[in-house]
């Protein structure tokens, strides 16, 4: 969340920043009138506990005279009241206050450009070339079924639309392709590898900012309180939660392969066909926890640790800047990167990655402290996907296709497939 001080001290400055995303941001009206209630009843309640003090001085001095103390003892019992009712209400204008503040996004980046929607987005850089095709290549999902790798029609049958089964093959590719990532990760890049929980709690959806606003795009039990998660940034993000992390151990740096889940609200009509899109589906996370000044840094390393992975599979991408319009809510700086689909013949999102600021830090109670001392201040945290394997295994089956029918299995990935080169029928 957004640091309070600063929007109660310079209120115009927070709004002309977050106007850059769309929007007026009324929640920053909402919120300044409890938080100067809250402020003022602090500041009577201090004074009261004061002069509370203060007349139980006197009486215990008139009973030390043996003298009669009814009235300043009545008095100190109003004051009591008075207290009370004050501590109440300053609780219920922390509380508003609270709500407020998980509902405001974050505040764009300085560098971040100017733009109300993804066609202002920025073209930073290019890696690889295009296939060239001597034939009209193939859609994945006409690919998939036709070598038996996935069934759509199954998967409707056992779940609904948006699931898939992978098959043989197909299965045995995605967990390749899972094994490879992870390996790259955490032998090359320097991640630890966690395996966190599917299922989590309503403060850790807070934490990373999922919940208050995204709420009717997650799934939820209906007994416990518990969510499905959508990425395995929540519960990584969340590892240190209220924790004071020793500054000379940043950046700390996980990874983690997990299903995720989502509705997709607002998506239908988008990607119906297809592993684009879908319900549920398998993706590796890349969460670094940062010093304040050098999270700017720290995103270019994430950048290319997701890259990586792309690079060594020889798929041709883009990376791409969002503008301020196009930004995801806790997020303050993205990156893009887009693969190559020739069915299509177009780029899509395959990795975002994203520096945060404190604005997740601050949600979590996430601080650093050096160990000479000083005062703890809150991190800087940062995620992206390491990649979205669905998406991954769509790019490879579109990029490697053969007139043949046969898709070629790009040699990094052959350890992973017991030394296979073709997936064929």
């Amino acid at each position: 969340m957004l640091d309070l001080k600063t929007i109660r001290e310079n209120p115009e400055a927070v709004r002309n920043r977050l106007r850059r995303r769309g929007g007026d941001f009324d929640e920053l009206n909402e919120l300044l009138q409890p938080e100067e209630d809250r402020r003022l009843g602090l500041q009577e309640s201090e004074r009261l506990k004061n002069k509370k003090k203060q007349l139980s001085a006197q009486v215990g001095k008139l009973k030390q005279q043996g003298q009669d103390a009814a009235e300043l003892m009545e008095e100190v019992r109003a004051i009591n009241v008075s207290i009370k009712e004050l501590d109440e209400k300053i609780r219920d204008c922390e509380q508003r206050v609270h709500e407020k503040l998980l509902g405001i996004p974050n505040l764009p980046d300085d560098s971040v450009g100017d733009g109300a929607d993804e066609s202002a987005n920025r073209w930073v850089r290019d890696w690889g070339a295009k296939p060239e095709f001597s034939f009209t290549p193939k859609n994945h999902a006409e690919i998939g079924e036709r070598l038996d790798l996935i069934d759509f029609k199954r998967a409707a049958k056992i779940s609904g639309a948006r699931f898939v089964v992978y098959k043989g093959q197909g299965a045995g590719l995605l967990r390749a392709l899972i094994n490879f990532m992870i390996d790259v990760q955490t032998r090359e890049n320097g991640y630890q590898e966690l395996y966190p929980p599917f299922l989590v709690n309503k403060e850790s959806m807070q934490g990373t900012g999922q919940l208050p606003k995204f709420e009717e795009e997650l799934f939820a039990t209906r007994d416990d309180p518990f969510y499905l998660i959508p990425t395995a940034e929540v519960p990584v993000t969340n590892f240190h939660r209220d924790e004071v992390l020793d500054d000379e151990s940043l950046p700390i740096c996980y990874a983690a392969c997990t299903p995720c889940f989502r509705r997709e609200a607002g998506s239908y009509g988008k990607d119906t066909q297809g592993l684009i899109r879908q319900h549920q589906f398998d993706k590796v996370e890349l969460v670094r926890f940062s010093r304040p000044e050098e999270s700017a840094a720290e995103l270019e390393v994430l950048v290319e640790d997701a890259a990586a992975i792309l690079k060594k599979l020889n798929l041709h991408y883009r990376v791409m800047e969002l503008c301020a319009g196009d930004l995801g809510f806790a997020a303050a700086k993205t990156y893009d990167l887009e693969v190559w689909l020739p069915s299509q013949n177009v780029y899509r999102e395959i990795s975002s990655c994203t520096d945060f600021a404190d604005y997740q830090a601050r949600r979590m109670r996430i601080r650093c402290k050096k160990r000479g001392g000083g005062k703890p201040k809150f991190i800087h945290t940062l995620n992206g996907s390491g990649l979205a394997a669905g998406r991954l295994f769509v790019a490879l089956l579109e990029n490697y296709q053969q007139q043949d029918g046969t898709v070629i299995i790009p040699e990094a990935l052959r350890p992973y497939m017991h030394g296979q080169k073709v997936l064929k029928l």
